[in-house]
């Protein structure tokens, strides 16, 4: 087995600025990183850098086309009841039960546990959310209807003699007061 990446054993701070300057360079000037990591007293060669480098960048560039696949998804098909979310989910639980049947066994079955975990709280939340969407589109709905009929009875008043306790008793209802 290869020696484990130098790149990949610095402190976390320092690889999160190592791959900041690499999104901003634009994956060029190895020469001046390694450079600066060199004053920050981590001895990493151009070339292990820029092995670094290519690899980030093809796994960068892999997540900004997902991300942008998925916005064009969600604009071309708004989703209100959360379909893209949960064919998501059950994507992700595909790709796990997988993973657990996998003769490789080389997974850390905790996170594998934490994962799943996760996942089912999202549904519940999810299932929740559509829920909730529903009973909101339910209630504005029935609130127009009620309104549309108060602004028909208004119409109506003292166009064909009823009296005021006539038009109240109908008022209530139709407003499902009586």
């Amino acid at each position: 087995m290869p020696p484990r990446s130098k790149v990949m054993q610095l402190p976390t701070e320092v690889k999160s600025w190592l791959d900041s300057a690499l999104a901003e360079n634009n994956f060029s000037g190895y020469e001046a990183l390694s450079d600066e990591l060199s004053a920050r007293g981590f001895d990493i060669s151009k070339s292990a850098l820029n092995r670094y480098g290519q690899d980030f960048e093809v796994r960068l560039s892999a997540l900004k086309m997902a991300s942008e696949q998925a916005r064009a998804v969600v604009d071309a098909a708004p989703d209100e009841e959360g379909a893209v979310n949960e064919a998501l989910m059950r994507l992700v639980q595909e790709h796990l039960f997988k993973l657990l049947m996998s003769d490789e066994g080389k997974f850390d079955l905790p996170k594998i546990a934490k994962a799943v975990a996760e996942l089912g709280r999202a549904s519940v939340t999810q299932k929740k959310f559509s829920i909730e969407q529903r009973k909101a589109i339910a209630e504005e709905a029935r609130l127009q209807q009620l309104t549309e009929q108060e602004e028909r009875l208004e119409e109506l008043r003292g166009t064909d003699g009823m009296s005021e306790q006539l038009e109240n008793r109908i008022r209530n209802v139709l407003l499902g007061k009586a």
